[in-house]
């Protein structure tokens, strides 16, 4: 240990206290905690949501350094919030590449009757997922502190499963990975394209 380290240490002890030795339940300024039943010191929020580490110091050094989030799959079983978004273990997380209709949004059938779309792409959601755990692979952060990931059911990929049965679109602002099967869902009248709807995005904006 070089005289660095042990200054470093020194003066995150006068900064940090005995914090990284108690866990009350909450979570520290890092957004983390230390687990004292499974050990380790894990983050379920921030740059670093869904890792463990061996002490706080070593949260510490990565930031200082500049160390990006290290690509570490999240896995575990998942509450659904509505058709792009679920919770694992303490961490949201946004289905990148695909938008699905908002909670309370409502779409037209083909003979015009109304529909709770946002309801129905929550459903088939949870019905992919099953009963399954899910496996959530992304290193990037949006300005809500979501994790932006590409996630699994089993070998299913839940973003381009979505928008093949018509639940979700293609997220064309930030990604053109779906836009081919969203296409395959437009032309055989899947999920919300079998009547009318409006985009998700002009929704929210309205």
């Amino acid at each position: 240990m070089n005289w660095y380290t042990i200054a470093l240490s020194a003066f995150l002890s006068l900064v940090f206290g005995h914090d990284t030795l108690a866990h009350g339940g909450g979570l520290d300024k890092l957004g983390c905690h230390l687990n004292k039943k499974l050990g380790g010191y894990h983050c379920h929020r921030g740059k670093f949501a869904g890792q463990t580490f061996s002490s706080k110091f070593e949260v510490i050094k990565a930031q200082q350094s500049g160390q990006e989030q290290p690509v570490k799959p999240l896995k575990g079983k998942p509450r659904v919030i509505d058709g792009d978004t679920i919770w694992i273990d303490g961490t949201k997380i946004r289905l990148h590449g695909i938008d699905a209709p908002e909670a309370n949004q409502k779409c037209s059938k083909k003979n015009g009757k109304e529909y709770h779309c946002g309801l129905a792409s929550t459903q088939a959601l949870r019905a992919l997922i099953g009963s399954k755990p899910v496996i959530c692979k992304g290193t990037t952060y949006d300005r809500y502190n979501r994790m932006i990931a590409v996630c699994y059911s089993g070998t299913v990929n839940l973003n381009a499963e979505l928008v093949r049965k018509g639940w979700a679109l293609a997220y064309r602002r930030y990604s053109k990975d779906y836009v081919s099967i969203e296409q395959e869902a437009q032309n055989d009248a899947r999920g919300m394209w079998v009547g009318e709807f409006e985009m998700p995005w002009k929704w929210r904006r309205r």
